[in-house]
């Protein structure tokens, strides 16, 4: 045993003082260790939260959007499209990027009961400025539409994304969209 933990102390030294480096990753492994992919994500499910606001963020291996709610989670679709449209009326939203993201979320950015705004973006076709952004070149509104709300994502390419919701912060909740740098 304590041949063992003499072994193990030298190679974390060895480690820690660069002499023993690990090789490269293969070249099976992805990016940052990212396994999402780029097909549709979905989740049906529908609750009475309402879109209150949406923002980005950079991380070291992607970029990041988040839809924050009102009340509990509601579900989402998240695909590639050739052109986001606005629900209802089907007008082309203008999205730059060479990929595009389309995000529907399963909640109004409206009151339900008054038909009040609970989410008015000052300007629809820059909702976060991501213009030093490694993966996302524009983010914009789309419209809400008889309790979807639709935003468009313009991305430098097709890339690997994740979507997921976490809940708070207090009685509210987020619906995340991560997308990644590189494959």
């Amino acid at each position: 045993m304590k041949k063992l933990s003499i072994l193990l102390t030298a190679i974390l030294m060895a480690v820690g003082l660069g002499i023993l480096v690990p090789g490269p990753a293969s070249a099976t492994t992805s990016y940052c260790g990212l396994v999402w992919g780029s097909m549709s994500k979905a989740d049906n499910t529908f609750s009475k939260a309402s879109v209150t606001n949406v923002r980005t963020g950079q991380h070291y291996c992607f970029d990041r959007m988040v839809v924050d709610l009102n009340g509990p989670a509601s579900g989402y679709t998240v695909r590639y499209v050739p052109q986001v449209v606005q629900d209802g009326s089907g007008f082309t939203v203008p999205v730059r990027g060479g990929a595009r993201l389309q995000v529907t979320v399963n909640a109004p950015a409206y009151n339900p009961d008054t038909g009040q705004p609970t989410y008015n973006p000052a300007n629809q076709a820059e909702l976060s400025n991501v213009s030093n952004y490694q993966t996302f070149r524009q983010v914009a509104w789309a419209g809400s539409f008889e309790g979807y709300t639709n935003i468009g994502v313009g991305v430098r390419a097709r890339l690997p994304f994740r979507v997921f919701t976490l809940d708070g912060p207090g009685s509210g909740s987020r619906l995340v969209l991560d997308v990644a740098h590189f494959w």
